[in-house]
C-alpha cells in the first residue's frame, strides 16, 4: 500500500494494557497508567465525556467488542454483527472496512464539529485469519485454527501479517475518504490511529496478550500510533508539521492520547496537561 502523503508514524508507543479490557478505559481516562484502575475510571468521565461538553458530536463505531464503558453517553453504532450476503462479512464476524461504510455522508451530514472513534477487529487474535477478506491473504500457508498450539509458528505469523496488511488498507481508504471530504466539503479532517496492546507472535513461545503488564514482553506493550492531518486542519488548529515529523522518534504511551486530543483540537479545560500533549510543542497558538 503506498504510504499517505503527510502520514506521520510515532515508533516508540507503549500501551497501558496488555488487553482491550485494562487499554481501552485508560487511553481514554486522564488517570495515565500509574494511577488507573477500573473503580477510579468509572468514577469520572472520561475523553468522550469532555469533547461532548466542549461541544463536538461524537460517534463510537465498534467492529469489536464494545466500548468497555467508555462510550456510555455518547452516540454508539455497532456493525460488528455479520449480515447474509454482506461482502464485508464471513460467517462469524465482519471485517474492519465496515466501519467506513457511509462515513463521507455521515460527515458531510453533521450539525457541528465531529468525532467518530472506530474500533476496529484489527490484529486481535487468536482468530488470525478471519480478519481479513481472501483477497489479502499474501502470507501463507496460514494458521486456521484457535487453537494455535495445532498450528506452526510460520503459519501464525503469516495470518497475523495478512492480518497487518489489511489494516494498512483499511487506514488507508480512511485517509482517502478523509482527504476527499477535505477537498469536496471543506472539511477540516484528521485521523489518529493507535492499537490498545500488541501482540507475542512466538518469541520465547509466548502468543497472543494480556500478561500481566510488569512481566509482559515488549511485544504486547509496543504500539502503533499514527497521525495524519489535512492542510485545512493544520492551519485551523496552527500546528507545524515539520515539527511534529521531527517527533516521531521520541517516546510517548498511551498517557499522551487524552491531552493530545484536547491539544490537538484546541479545546481549553482544567484537566487538560500540556506536558502530556504532543502536539503542544508544535502549535504555533502555544
Amino acid at each position: 500500500m503506498a504510504k499517505q502523503p503527510g502520514l506521520l508514524y510515532f515508533s516508540k508507543v507503549e500501551s497501558c494494557g496488555t488487553a482491550t479490557a485494562v487499554s481501552v478505559p485508560c487511553v481514554f481516562s486522564a488517570l495515565g497508567r500509574s494511577h488507573y484502575s477500573d473503580t477510579r475510571a468509572q468514577s469520572q468521565e472520561g475523553l468522550l465525556d469532555v469533547l461532548k461538553h466542549a461541544g463536538f458530536e461524537v460517534i463510537w463505531r465498534d467492529n469489536n467488542s464494545g466500548c468497555k464503558g467508555v462510550c456510555d453517553r455518547v452516540t454508539y453504532e455497532d456493525v460488528s454483527q455479520p449480515v447474509k450476503g454482506d461482502p464485508l462479512c464471513n460467517d462469524d464476524e465482519c471485517y474492519d472496512e465496515r466501519l467506513l461504510r457511509g462515513l463521507p455522508e455521515l460527515i458531510r451530514k453533521a450539525g457541528k464539529d465531529l468525532v467518530i472513534v472506530l474500533h476496529q477487529k484489527g490484529s486481535h487474535g487468536p482468530s488470525y485469519w478471519k480478519r481479513y477478506p481472501g483477497q489479502f491473504q499474501d502470507f501463507g500457508p496460514v494458521c486456521e485454527t484457535n487453537d494455535l498450539a495445532k498450528c506452526s509458528r510460520e503459519s501464525i505469523v503469516a495470518a497475523y501479517d495478512n492480518t497487518i496488511l489489511y489494516t494498512d488498507f483499511v487506514i488507508s481508504k480512511a485517509i482517502g475518504l478523509l482527504a476527499q471530504s477535505s477537498v469536496q466539503d471543506g472539511v477540516d479532517a484528521s485521523l489518529v490511529y493507535f492499537s490498545d496492546h500488541g501482540e507475542s507472535l512466538g518469541e520465547n513461545n509466548l502468543y497472543l496478550h494480556g500478561a500481566p503488564y510488569v512481566i509482559s514482553p515488549s511485544g504486547q506493550r509496543h504500539v502503533p500510533m499514527m497521525v495524519w492531518l489535512s492542510d485545512g486542519f493544520r492551519s485551523r488548529f496552527r500546528l507545524d508539521q515539520n515539527c511534529l515529523a521531527a517527533r516521531t522518534g521520541q517516546e510517548f504511551s498511551h498517557d499522551n492520547i487524552f491531552h493530545s486530543t484536547l491539544g490537538m483540537l484546541g479545546i481549553s479545560t482544567a484537566v487538560y496537561n500540556p506536558r502530556l500533549d504532543l502536539f503542544n510543542a508544535c502549535s504555533h497558538g502555544s
